[in-house]
């Protein structure tokens, strides 16, 4: 492994890709350190300990969210507003013919955006009143209250504005899967957390009950289950049948055989995953690696990423 990162960092464009994919990473963690504007972030903190569905968002933002920070929504209105997109694809007749034009999944990128941009407005706006009821705003009323609700509004829409720009610029510009990338990144950033979970642990063995001594191994153990079943999962593949017509060639009889094309099975779980993730009820985090660009299925995925390859007088 360390290796193929040797040999990685002596090709320029690639050296290149892999600086400016870091270069972005660096930019995201810097604005999750960025507090937003007349909010008092300290007032928030007991409202984000209690193990609820804000404590898995504000584990998905990196704990930006807990702290009021520029970049609090993440890539959350994001990958909603792929979901909504997603499901109305299906369900409008329209929106289904663009998908099936030749450039249509540009247009269905542009179309995520824009509504990206709605959800995350949304958001910004439950947020805004969830942190006004913790009484963690500076001003509430009058003239200067409804300049904080515009300035933190309008921050937190064009910080998820942003952080998704970043994820593109990565696809783009850097190694790619630039949404993923930057999950990831807000999860290792809380693994702090893990220390003091593990020291929780001991400390309770340590007062007189030892089957606390038992639960650290089998947190081990399903770790390294999840892990395998990750890889397992990543690698595994759907075998679409190809038949090959027959044909006469001289007096040879040639063709008649079956094939198969290979296509990653991944990205037919894309979009189940990200649902999850959008609702905020699927537990396991570390999955979240893997998407790129949410949304996509399988015929989106073939199209732009697998050139057409069947010969003629084949049918699949």
């Amino acid at each position: 492994m360390f290796q193929t990162f040797r040999n990685a960092w002596k090709i320029p464009e690639l050296k290149n890709r892999l600086l400016f994919t870091l270069a972005i990473l660096v930019v995201y963690r810097l604005g999750c350190a960025i507090p937003v504007p007349f909010v008092t972030s300290s007032a928030l903190t007991q409202m984000f300990s209690s193990g609820d569905m804000l404590s898995y968002l504000n584990m998905m933002s990196g704990g930006a969210l807990s702290r009021c920070t520029l970049f609090a929504l993440g890539v959350t209105p994001y990958i909603n507003a792929s979901i909504i997109v997603q499901l109305l694809t299906v369900a409008i007749p329209s929106l289904e013919n663009i998908a099936k034009e030749a450039d249509g999944q540009q247009k269905l990128q542009q179309i995520n955006r824009y509504a990206g941009a709605v959800v995350a407005l949304i958001m910004s706006l439950g947020y805004y009143f969830v942190v006004r009821n913790m009484g963690a705003l500076k001003y509430v009323s009058g003239g200067a209250g409804i300049f904080a609700a515009v300035v933190i509004i309008a921050t937190f829409v064009a910080g998820a504005q942003l952080i998704t720009w970043c994820g593109e610029q990565i696809d783009d510009k850097g190694i790619g899967n630039g949404v993923s990338l930057i999950i990831f990144a807000s999860i290792v950033s809380n693994w702090s957390s893990l220390y003091t979970s593990v020291k929780g642990l001991l400390t309770q063995a340590a007062s007189g009950k030892p089957q606390y001594y038992f639960f650290l191994p089998l947190l081990i153990v399903l770790a390294l289950v999840a892990v395998v079943f990750v890889v397992v999962m990543t690698n595994a593949e759907r075998r679409i049948t190809i038949q090959y017509a027959k044909r006469v060639v001289g007096r040879k009889q040639m063709g008649g055989q079956n094939s198969y094309l290979p296509s990653e099975a991944e990205h037919e779980r894309r979009y189940a995953h990200h649902l999850r993730f959008g609702s905020g009820v699927h537990p396991g985090h570390h999955r979240q690696l893997h998407a790129d660009r949410p949304g996509r299925h399988i015929r989106s995925g073939m199209h732009s990423s697998t050139p057409s390859t069947t010969p003629p007088g084949c049918t699949s």
